[in-house]
């Protein structure tokens, strides 16, 4: 079962912009070191569309094998197209099954389905997927919300497919009615679990009756965020406000990579069509930085 801290891992390329195998040692060293409870392989936050099918195919066996099972590990699977996503899965049906304790699987983007659309896609995924299912829902980059009611009618068509979701509306009042759906008296929710996609509430949604985090912050900062998740932490929560708030003033995965770049991880390298941190952001991420490790 995926509950508490886990942290959607980034990608570090070399200054010549291939995969940084050293450098994602050094921040796979970090986690284990810094308690999470799983990692979340090549999701959004690790740039996957951009990597070729090769590419791709290293990087999952090179966590598996440095990972060594010592921490669960999520794969992300998905995309705007059903058939091709399914077609994915059965792709990697036999990895999943040894490598993989569940899939995250975002909401199809850019095409902008309905309610009607968003179930029969992730009927099918779940359908099609040899492990657990975590929903993805974030409408900030997808264009559509998964609402409250559709998950329910996910899980409640495949049970023992559908583990969370992983909600980064925004919305909290949205996530706290979705737990209420899923608490309500007399119905056989318990294996549906809320997982914070934001940063900034997550210990919020942990005392509405949430499962954890998937966290972008917890690449640099996984004690932190572990004492966020696990105790409910709200005053470290908010003293971590404004570097949230800048790792996402000009798109993920830039601010996490200016962090783990000014603390000598990775080179701070993103792929086409993201680029690195303006100066100025990467200057007032290093002095919240500072002011972050000055404060503890």
């Amino acid at each position: 079962m995926i509950k508490g801290l886990g942290t959607a891992l980034i990608t570090p390329f070399t200054i010549n912009g291939q995969v940084d195998y050293p450098a994602l040692n050094r921040v796979l060293d970090r986690q284990l070191a810094g308690g999470v409870d799983y990692i979340v392989v090549l999701g959004t936050t690790g740039e996957a569309v951009t990597l070729t099918g090769e590419e791709h195919q290293k990087v999952r066996q090179h966590i598996v094998r440095y990972v060594n099972g010592r921490l669960p590990l999520v794969l992300g699977v998905g995309g705007n197209n059903t058939m091709a996503v399914v077609e994915r899965l059965h792709e990697l049906r036999d990895e999943l099954r040894h490598d993989y304790a569940a899939i995250l699987s975002v909401c199809p983007y850019y095409n902008k389905p309905s309610q009607e659309g968003l179930y029969q896609h992730f009927c099918r995924i779940a359908e099609a997927s040899p492990v657990p299912v975590i929903l993805y829902n974030v409408p900030g980059r997808t264009g559509i919300n998964l609402l409250p009611e559709t998950v329910i009618r996910i899980y409640e068509a495949h049970p023992d497919k559908i583990q969370g979701i992983k909600e980064a509306s925004g919305n909290l009042e949205q996530i706290k009615h979705l737990i209420n759906l899923i608490n309500a008296e007399g119905n056989k929710r318990e294996a549906l679990h809320v997982i914070s996609g934001d940063d900034g509430i997550a210990a919020e949604v942990m005392q509405a009756g949430g499962a954890g985090l998937i966290s972008v912050a917890s690449n640099a900062f996984p004690e932190d965020f572990r004492r966020i998740v696990h105790e409910q932490d709200t005053k470290l929560q908010a003293r971590y406000a404004t570097m949230v708030s800048l790792l996402f003033r000009e798109g993920n995965p830039a601010g996490i990579k200016t962090v783990l770049a000014q603390e000598g991880l990775i080179e701070n390298v993103l792929r086409l069509p993201l680029v690195p941190n303006s100066p100025a952001v990467q200057q007032e991420i290093e002095a919240e930085r500072i002011r972050l490790r000055h404060t503890k």
